[in-house]
């Protein structure tokens, strides 16, 4: 994230020299924040030299009570691990200079005997001495306490069985499985903290083929920071429980995947017969190294605390829908905190009975907006009545209902509270929302998410607090006449292959006003896009970003298109003339990506309206199309360059996504590809949008 909370305090840089070990008292003070080191009455987490005894806690180890407390370690704060690092273990080392940096650490600070520790593994606990340290291994050399002390989870673990499982360790036993038995002198601190660095940084930084990576950055900076920002984001909290669980299984994953590797290829290099064999595991180990690749990627994107929330995950919902009630009635939840006769009979009047009903109606009433949705089953209305509801929980809408807000959306509010990662997923086919204010706090993820199906909202306000509004991969949202604002990232995220129809809407006052996923990788489909007469305005970034790879053709093709269309008609100023409508802004186009398509160049018609050979022109959904005809009847005289710039830059992502697609199957053989193998298209509706005092301006491009 940004580094707020305790990370804030490490960020700054250290005043250490490079591969210089820890001076105790120096660690001890610069550990210290300002308003520490300002009280002599309180300790450092490091201890210090100046007053006798540990600075550091002590913890009770669970269960036997034989065994010894343990220096309390593991609750170190991100500024003093990042310290720690930064400038007294790691300093600026390459990823291959790792091991040996840590040996000449551990050699000035650790104690080489004379100390005690528990050996912990998963099926015991037992109490050693250490004799003897060998550094650059990162070993201690042990021996059993006196007397034994030892709890384990079967009783075979006798003190024969323990020396016997010793000598097969030549006595040897890795640092970061010792924790340091606690001694009130102060004497071990320094020995503590660093077999606790050796430990976190094994447990949480290091990974299997970072020796492998290229020397040329700094690994401090290129991935010890990063991984140790997201280790305390997720402590904190401010990482989606989706992404954290994907982020452990690519660790896995990439973990399996280096050690199958690994022994393709040193089957490779101990084998000197040319044999057929030795072809195929070649190609395995390609095969391996490739998903490697693919999996780090994923990894560092995660790492990344802006890419983190630009790309997003791919959540796959396990809401299942429940279908029609086995007896097949559709039922009217009606919610309202008390229901008074006056507001009884208003919903009699205007909602329960209406004239056109020729059935009777089955009500349920409730006082809980998130049990009345429980309950829905496919077909089911929810009528929320007037008043502040505040819930803790998620919405959780898997089939088709419909949500009404009883009265004007101010008057219905509906607040979240308590942290969690969603507020209200949708994964129905046909979900409708309506006359609602939506209130988020303290959140994680998104407003409102749609993973499936279509969700329509209108007449809406969306208090957001992390991001707006989600339109995931094969969803489609419809959002009319509604007001967003206060989203920490963007008002409305747009993933590859989903349909967002945004009319009337207002989208303010948030870090990014809308964000258009990347959709130029292979495996994603190209976004259908309709945007007619928005208000986006006060946004802190830019109104309206695309996301797209840095690609060297990319950047020639994209500068080659604008010098084709005229500089003059590219402006980037940043406030667009509020109540002005163009032309251009009535821009109705299909992208239709045929292996020709590439060499096309769009051109300005006498009139100003922007005109593309070779585009087919599609109709328009009939929601949209009543909003263009009124459009198209205004007459204008200047441009609105926001809603043009928006149009054309999509609709160069298109063409290049083609010509890539075109790429690849000139690699595979396929000159020639039938007209739906090519017809991948993006629609795309740019009208009558107002872009008004966005930080960045009207529409810009993020490059990764």
């Amino acid at each position: 994230m940004d580094g707020s909370g305790p990370q804030g305090q490490g960020q700054g840089q250290g005043q250490g020299q490079p591969g210089r070990a820890a001076d105790p008292q120096e660690l001890a003070e610069e550990a210290k924040p300002d308003q520490l080191q300002e009280d002599e009455d309180i300790s450092s987490d490091y201890g210090s030299r100046d007053k006798p005894g540990t600075a550091l806690g002590r913890t009770v180890p669970d269960g036997n009570a034989l065994l010894p407390d343990i220096f309390h370690t593991d609750r170190l704060l991100f500024y003093e691990r990042f310290k720690a690092y930064q400038d007294y273990i790691l300093a600026d080392c390459k990823a291959s200079e790792v091991k040996g940096f840590i040996a000449e650490y551990l050699e000035k600070v650790l104690e080489p005997s004379g100390w005690q520790a528990v050996w912990r593994t998963n099926v015991f606990e037992v109490v050693v001495e250490v004799v003897d340290v060998e550094y650059w291994a990162l070993k201690a050399v042990v021996r059993l306490s006196e007397p034994f002390l030892c709890e384990a989870q079967v009783s075979t673990f006798t003190l024969e069985c323990m020396q016997e499982l010793l000598e097969l360790k030549e006595r040897q036993i890795p640092l970061r499985e010792l924790w340091v038995v606690y001694d009130e002198s102060g004497e071990f601190d320094q020995t503590a903290l660093a077999v606790e660095h050796v430990r976190f940084f094994y447990q949480h930084i290091w990974r299997s083929w970072d020796e492998e990576e290229e020397d040329d950055l700094d690994y401090f900076v290129r991935c010890v920071e990063p991984r140790l920002r997201l280790h305390y984001d997720i402590l904190e909290h401010r990482v989606p429980s989706g992404l954290v669980a994907d982020y452990q299984n690519y660790l896995s994953q990439g973990e399996e995947l280096y050690r199958k590797f690994l022994d393709v290829r040193n089957s490779i290099s101990s084998s000197d017969s040319d044999s057929e064999v030795e072809n195929v595991s070649m190609v395995e180990g390609l095969q391996l190294y490739e998903k490697i690749e693919h999996l780090k990627q994923k990894l560092k994107l995660i790492e990344n605390p802006l890419l983190r929330y630009v790309f997003g995950y791919q959540k796959y919902s396990g809401l299942q829908a429940k279908g029609r009630r086995p007896t097949g009635t559709k039922i009217t939840h009606v919610v309202s905190s008390t229901m008074m006769a006056g507001l009884l009979q208003s919903l009699i009047r205007d909602k329960l009975c209406p004239e056109s009903c020729g059935e009777e109606l089955e009500i349920q009433f409730h006082n809980d907006p998130l049990a009345a949705v429980s309950a829905c089953y496919e077909g089911d209305t929810v009528i929320i009545c007037p008043g502040h509801y505040v819930v803790d929980g998620v919405f959780c809408i898997a089939d088709s209902v419909e949500l009404e807000g009883y009265g004007l959306p101010d008057d219905i509010v509906i607040e979240k509270q308590g942290k969690g990662d969603n507020f209200v997923d949708c994964t129905g086919a046909n979900v409708k929302i309506s006359n609602l204010k939506l209130i988020q706090h303290d959140a994680v993820e998104g407003i409102l998410s749609v993973h499936q199906g279509k969700t329509t909202l209108e007449n809406c306000v969306l208090q957001c607090e992390t991001t707006g509004i989600t339109v995931r991969t094969s969803a489609e949202l419809l959002m009319k006449n509604s007001d967003l604002y206060g989203a920490k990232g963007a008002g409305v995220e747009i993933y590859p292959g989903s349909t967002c129809t945004l009319l009337d809407n207002g989208i303010h006052h948030c870090k990014e006003g809308i964000l258009i996923k990347n959709f130029l990788n292979e495996r994603y489909e190209i976004p259908k896009i309709s945007m007619v007469n928005n208000m986006i305005h006060n946004n802190e970034g830019y109104g309206v970003v695309l996301v797209k790879p840095t690609i060297a053709s990319d950047v020639e093709d994209a500068s080659a298109m604008k010098e084709s269309m005229g500089d003059a008609n590219v402006k980037t100023e940043e406030n667009i003339i509020p109540g002005v409508l163009t032309d251009l802004a009535v821009l109705r186009m299909t992208f239709s990506l045929f292996p020709d398509l590439g060499n096309t160049q769009p051109t300005l018609s006498g009139d100003g309206r922007a005109c593309v050979e070779g585009f087919r022109q599609e109709e328009l959904p009939e929601c949209v199309t009543d909003e263009l005809e009124l459009y198209e009847q205004i007459e204008t005289s200047e441009q609105t360059e926001g809603n043009y710039e928006i149009a054309n830059e999509l609709g160069a992502a298109s063409v290049k996504k083609n010509q890539m697609h075109k790429k690849r199957l000139s690699k595979l053989g396929i000159t020639e590809a039938d007209d739906n193998l090519m017809s991948q298209e993006v629609f795309v509706s740019i009208v009558g949008n107002q872009f008004k005092w966005n930080g960045k301006g009207s529409f810009g491009t993020f490059l990764f």
